[in-house]
């Protein structure tokens, strides 16, 4: 370990081991529940801001993408932070810049700037790089058999102040009518708040640090800084099958998700819903998104991360036909929405575990930050394009785009299970259950019973 990682945590004795995970898994909720919130409220708004904004369907689109863009941007120095220092300065940090962003949003609300508001989007982008991160945190302590679970639980914690967060848009604008700023842009503006206090709450409480404590615990052999470098985790996914497979899950789910969700209040817009209704769509939404992730988590714990990838992309498949064929029905595309939300959470809870199995301990940190920066990345062209696409022809063409990108992943989940048969469930492509990884790998070196 280096001198600033000792420095940072003392040795754990093992038996103190559960007593560390549920501290650290309550921290973790508290700051998923405070981030949800803050994300959810400014986010419900966005595209309909940006469509004020620049008068046009065609730009509106950008706002997503400006906003997974910047969780994308910085999701790579935030895997370098963290891999140098612990997870603790790179989640305050994301949040902090995400609080800062919010602000700017309402600045560029206030004076009608375009550029503005997208700059200001980018930087807001940086809390749900918090929030996504945060679910590697929790798998840093966990035991193999139970890494999705992990990481599912602090998904879920999401779903309070998510859900809440895009019925208080309403609220919230009407909360600055005095101030001079658009009601679009007030939930922003609370946003800017809540993102603070979850800074405070991580920078605090989140102690000792949970991945610094887990290579305290590794072998000697997987404590060598050159082992951690960025170039490493992405030679890990390389090396990979399923640490590859891992990556197209999570990119393609979030990518069919953020295209899809980014354009639905602007279609409902069109069909005469108000503020109250597009709160509400998007909040059923978001409950499928993060409300049935402790499901999802136990399903690949217990049936493997193949079978729920695969689960993934049939919920998205049905999701999108839904919302394509829902015309003017706001009941349906509220459904198609929901399940959207369904397919998105198994293919992340899913594809997360199966990329923690996969890489060694070491590059773990730098692998998670190329999934965030890939899956972020296609989402931002997803949302830019999702634009122009209903823009020129109609949200139902958006929906069979979308569901285009689910024939490379059902195919790949295909392959690798095929190859996992024969090559014998013993190797690791034939580990089907996905809980197979060798019991030295959790920090304890032994399985919980």
């Amino acid at each position: 370990m280096t001198g600033v990682e000792r420095a940072a945590v003392q040795p754990v004795d093992a038996a103190l081991l559960p007593a560390l995970r549920r501290r650290t898994t309550a921290v973790l909720v508290a700051s998923q529940i405070l981030g949800g919130l803050g994300v959810a409220t400014g986010i419900a708004l966005a595209t309909v801001l940006a469509r004020q904004i620049s008068g046009t369907d065609a730009l509106s689109g950008l706002a997503p993408t400006a906003t997974v863009t910047g969780t994308a941007v910085l999701s790579m120095p935030m895997a370098a932070l963290m891999t140098a220092r612990g997870r603790r300065p790179g989640l305050v940090l994301a949040y902090l810049v995400g609080a800062l962003g919010a602000g700017v949003v309402v600045v560029a609300a206030r004076v009608g700037s375009f550029p503005l508001l997208l700059c200001g989007l980018a930087a807001f982008g940086a809390a749900s790089s918090a929030n996504l991160q945060a679910r590697f945190a929790a798998a840093d302590l966990a035991e193999p058999h139970r890494r999705a679970r992990a990481i599912s639980n602090v998904v879920w914690a999401t779903t309070l102040g998510a859900v809440v967060g895009p019925n208080i848009a309403a609220p919230a604008g009407r909360s600055v009518a005095g101030l001079g700023i658009p009601a679009t842009a007030g939930p922003f503006l609370w946003a800017a708040g809540i993102f603070v206090v979850s800074a405070v709450v991580v920078g605090v409480l989140l102690r000792p640090d949970p991945l610094l404590t887990a290579r305290a615990l590794a072998p000697e052999e997987e404590r060598s800084p050159q082992a951690r470098s960025l170039r490493a985790g992405l030679a890990a996914v390389a090396a990979s099958p399923r640490a590859r497979l891992a990556l197209v899950t999570v990119t393609v789910s979030h990518t069919a998700m953020v295209s899809v969700m980014s354009m639905t209040p602007v279609d409902l817009a069109h069909h005469g819903a108000g503020i109250d209704l597009i709160g509400l769509v998007i909040s059923g939404h978001i409950a499928g998104m993060y409300a049935f992730a402790p499901l999802m988590g136990r399903l690949a714990d217990r049936v493997g991360r193949l079978a729920v990838t695969g689960l993934a992309a049939g919920l998205l498949a049905v999701a999108l036909f839904l919302a394509g064929t829902a015309g003017d029905s706001h009941g349906q595309i509220a459904a198609g929405l929901f399940v959207l939300g369904l397919g998105w959470s198994a293919g992340l809870v899913s594809g997360s575990a199966l990329l923690t199995d996969a890489v060694p301990q070491s590059a773990r940190a730098a692998a998670q930050g190329l999934s965030d920066l890939t899956m972020n990345t296609a989402a931002g062209v997803g949302g830019a394009v999702a634009g122009l696409v209903v823009a020129q022809a109609s949200y139902a063409w958006l929906n069979v785009a979308a569901a285009g990108l689910l024939v490379p992943l059902a195919a790949l989940v295909l392959l690798t299970r095929t190859r996992g048969r024969r090559n014998g469930k013993g190797s690791e492509e034939g580990n089907e259950e996905g809980n197979g990884t060798a019991a030295a790998d959790s920090p304890t070196g032994m399985r919980q019973s």
